[in-house]
């Protein structure tokens, strides 16, 4: 009997003699895969399972449909064993057809390098001559999202992700508490407010219907000093504007029924906020955008953007896809519209893009505490402090995750690179442009003592204890360990105001007037992001009139 990883195990054909016809070369590149498969259950598959990697994994099609119309002769292959049976990859997308010339190098180089420098040549040319109507920059959870509704609105046209990182919502999409908000703190009427609650409801809804677990635990937002409970009776009111279900304040003693070890003055229930396991939901996504058609390139990192020219042999791709958007590697996608939700990057895609810089990124790393195993029981759904109207989305908060850990935090800090999640994180280009940009210096300043304290609680672990005992007094020193960190992009104006709502815009010009940004997208866009996605399929249609 084999185990399971033994049954996910893939063979590769034996190796060829020393000399083969190039032919061949080309004809055993296609059914080599270009990494084993991992078993279940193994960390590495957080990875989309079957077609995330969209070329290597759309090969073996593209190679069925050129040898029915007759363009390509096959020799015969050596033997190998059975293929393990996996789920059918999607339907690949339109693509310019190989170069003669290209046929021609990679058979020159497999003759003298080996059969991998055919694959390469032949990957790395498919990979430049890519065509799609509309390219989506960034696979967070909001741009998988999106990608999947304006695939799921317009199925006969072709959409590409395209994602720097080998792997999908590996930043901020998966570093963050996980939370399902219930749309109690934002502005009446923002768009914050509108898109949290029907987002939330949809994500319910969605998670129901693919079978994702969640927990609807519930929050209480608890107020421990009296100065704190007008404060928290404003922000019932606020709930209410914004149509959340369920809320109610409580007392001392209904605190304690809920939670047993918490202590405070007043509470605002609200029973409708949950947890779920985010970055499984933006693989969900992922999956319905690749079964509906759409491609994910990986290790796609955008570097340029510019207007395609109509070339001299008549080729239609300047007109029919004139933008160009260049990887760092010197891949090249043509299509002919962008919509970027490239988080901690969206100011520098903008600009690139020839787009406004502004609102400008500054990274601020939060890192989180947790509390040992045997201490969890103390926590039974989320326990949060009233908001500092100032920093909302600051203070220490009490995350149950769905692995039944629990999470204490975060803080604030400011983070001297982008996606550096270590203190000692360092990125010269990052560290300049904070602190070169005006607005950052204007916001330290007007909150100098708040960001020294704020750094001093980062250094010091007694210091975050002492935070959350207000809340526990139960919890010790002794009973946490550090944890995870998160970098969170936050959006200020040349001013030094914090851009609280979300932020979507274009530009003018050839470029400009093909893009839709998404320029900043920070929480609660998690819980908000199926309704970010219609909203966002919406512009696109009255923009680019798809």
């Amino acid at each position: 009997m084999k185990t399971e990883a033994e049954s996910w195990r893939r063979t590769w054909p034996a190796p060829p003699p020393a000399r083969r016809s190039a032919s061949y070369l080309l004809n055993t590149a296609f059914s080599q895969p270009q990494k084993p498969l991992q078993p279940p259950g193994n960390s590495r598959s957080l990875k989309l399972r079957a077609g995330c990697a969209s070329f290597p994994n759309s090969i073996s099609k593209i190679q069925g449909e050129r040898k029915g119309k007759g363009n390509v002769t096959r020799s015969a292959r050596p033997a190998s064993p059975a293929p393990v049976p996996r789920r059918a990859p999607p339907s690949p997308p339109r693509r310019c057809p190989l170069p003669v010339a290209a046929h021609k190098m990679a058979a020159l180089l497999g003759r003298r390098c080996g059969g991998a420098a055919a694959v390469a040549l032949w990957r790395a040319q498919r990979r430049q001559r890519s065509t799609f109507d509309v390219a989506v920059v960034g696979a967070g959870i909001v741009g998988l999202a999106a990608a999947r509704q304006l695939v799921l609105r317009h199925p006969a046209l072709g959409f590409a992700v395209l994602e720097k990182e080998q792997q999908l919502a590996h930043h901020q999409s998966g570093h963050n508490s996980g939370v399902i908000h219930s749309g109690i703190y934002y502005t009446p009427g923002s768009l914050k407010a509108k898109l949290c609650v029907q987002g939330a409801a949809l994500c319910y809804e969605y998670c129901d219907r693919k079978g994702i677990p969640y927990k609807q635990c519930g929050k209480l937002i608890v107020a421990v000093e009296q100065d704190e409970i007008p404060r928290l009776k404003a922000l019932y009111e606020r709930g209410l504007q914004n149509n959340v279900r369920g809320l109610k304040l409580i007392g001392a003693k209904e605190i304690q029924a809920k939670e047993p070890f918490c202590r405070g003055l007043m509470a605002l229930d609200s029973p409708y906020t949950g947890i779920v396991d985010y970055r499984q939901v933006a693989q969900s996504y992922a999956e319905d955008f690749q079964e509906a058609g759409g491609t994910i390139l990986t290790d796609f990192e955008v570097t340029g953007m510019e207007m395609a020219k109509e070339s001299s042999s008549g080729s239609e791709d300047g007109l029919q896809y004139p933008v160009i958007v260049r990887s760092s590697k010197g891949e090249e996608v043509y299509c002919r519209h962008i919509v970027t939700c490239a988080g901690l990057y969206s100011d520098r895609l903008s600009e690139i893009s020839g787009c406004s810089p502004e609102p400008r990124i500054v990274p601020f790393r939060g890192d989180y505490l947790v509390l040992k195993p045997e201490k969890c029981y103390m926590v039974k759904g989320n326990i949060y402090p009233v908001p500092n109207p100032r920093f909302p989305f600051l203070g220490f908060h009490f995350t149950p995750r769905m692995d039944g850990s629990v999470w204490l935090g975060p803080n604030a800090v400011l983070a001297f690179k982008r996606e550096g999640y270590k203190l000692f994180d360092f990125s010269a280009t990052d560290f300049l442009d904070a602190v070169l940009y005006s607005g950052l210096w204007k916001l330290v300043l007007r909150n100098l003592s708040y960001g020294l304290s704020e750094m001093y609680r980062a250094c010091f672990l007694s210091a975050q204890v002492k935070e959350l005992q207000k809340f526990i007094p139960e919890v010790t020193v002794n009973d946490v360990l550090r944890g995870p960190s998160g970098v969170r992009a936050q959006a200020l104006d040349s001013d030094g105001n914090l851009v609280d709502d979300f932020v979507f815009d274009g530009g003018t010009g050839e470029i400009g007037s093909r893009i839709l940004h998404v320029r900043n997208a920070p929480s609660p866009a998690a819980t908000s992001s199926l309704a970010i996605a219609d909203m966002i399929a919406d512009e696109v249609k009255r923009r680019f009139e798809l």
